[in-house]
């Protein structure tokens, strides 16, 4: 199904699927007279639950995302996110919001199976992309969210032409308020949109303030390095930290460094020591091999406590429903 906001007609609409029957629906409730929609939370921090949104400040992040990539006027956007969540939702608004042309493809882990045609913007996972590498050259714009983008994928990505962003954001900001280029340059600092203020707290945390999507000032737990007044780089959650004989180590960096020198999923964990507070151990999935243990010996760390003591191998990392790296589980597996 393919959307023209230039020439919109919901009764004119004929769904085939469920999916783009949902995108309809909530095409009717976005055009209504109400002042808000409702949205989905996934379930990754919690039960999922239903809130509500004001449409002026969806409006709003729309206008923030288009301008800095300078999306116009009948190009054309791929929705392949769930519509029922916030990610597939803005795709949705920001096709309305700058009279896009949007292709409706059901959710899946190649949501570019069936196009054959360049696309001026896309949103996605980076599993998504993952699966779909050798067709992003179909798009122009691309930004991943959902999740960190590994480092194993920005090396495949690296060499393309199109402009891939990764996200930076929350819920409580609708969807993102800052972007940081993958492709075809590499940046190391996010950069906010207009009219979003940065700064930090007393223990380093982002503090973000974007009055256009939210009223108040947000307090995040993301450790930062900022570098001017709309650019910076996350370092690290606190809840993460690890402080091995009083050297406050950010496990992050140091997952990023391994993860170019080897394709496994990697986690530095601080384990309790009776001599150091907490002892650094380096947790690989897979098989145990000396082959990359000689590479991770290899590696020039920027510190020497920045080694692990110990380097683990499990079969497999637990993960939350979403995907992501349980740390907190894996933490007490291994004591």
């Amino acid at each position: 199904m393919v959307i023209d906001f230039n020439n919109l007609k919901i009764n004119n609409l004929y769904p085939h699927t469920e999916f783009e029957k949902k995108v309809i629906l909530f095409l009717e409730k976005w055009t209504s007279g109400s002042e808000t929609v409702d949205v989905q939370t996934s379930g990754s921090t919690g039960a999922p639950k239903v809130f509500e949104i004001e449409k002026r400040k969806m409006m709003n992040s729309a206008v923030m995302t288009c301008n800095f990539l300078q999306l116009k006027e009948g190009d054309t956007a791929l929705l392949c996110l769930p519509v029922e969540y916030i990610s597939g939702k803005m795709m949705v608004v920001r096709s309305f919001e700058r009279k896009m042309k949007l292709l409706v493809e059901e959710p899946s882990l190649q949501p570019l199976e069936e196009i054959t045609a360049e696309i001026d913007f896309c949103a996605m996972t980076p599993l998504q992309v993952e699966n779909t590498v050798d067709k992003l050259h179909l798009i122009k714009n691309l930004i991943i969210g959902g999740a960190s983008v590994s480092e194993s994928l920005k090396k495949r990505i690296s060499h393309l032409n199109t402009n891939i962003f990764e996200t930076y954001g929350m819920s409580e900001t609708l969807s993102h308020i800052a972007l940081k280029q993958l492709s075809p340059k590499a940046e190391d600092y996010f950069t906010a949109f207009e009219h979003v203020e940065i700064s930090k707290d007393d223990r380093g945390c982002l503090r973000i303030f974007a009055p256009d999507v939210n009223s108040e000032v947000l307090q995040t737990n993301d450790l930062v390095e900022i570098k001017n007044y709309n650019q910076f780089r996350f370092l690290g959650r606190i809840d993460n930290v690890i402080n091995s004989g009083g050297a406050k180590i950010f496990p992050e960096e140091l997952e990023g460094l391994v993860k170019k020198e080897i394709a496994n999923e990697v986690l530095f964990l601080g384990l309790k020591d009776e001599i150091l507070g907490q002892r650094l151990v380096l947790v690989i999935e897979g098989q145990r091999s000396e082959k990359l243990i000689e590479r991770i010996s290899q590696i020039p760390f920027e510190k020497n406590f920045h080694k692990p003591k110990e380097i683990i191998f499990v079969d497999e990392v637990p993960r939350t429903p979403n995907g992501k790296v349980n740390r907190l589980e894996l933490m007490k597996m291994l004591s």
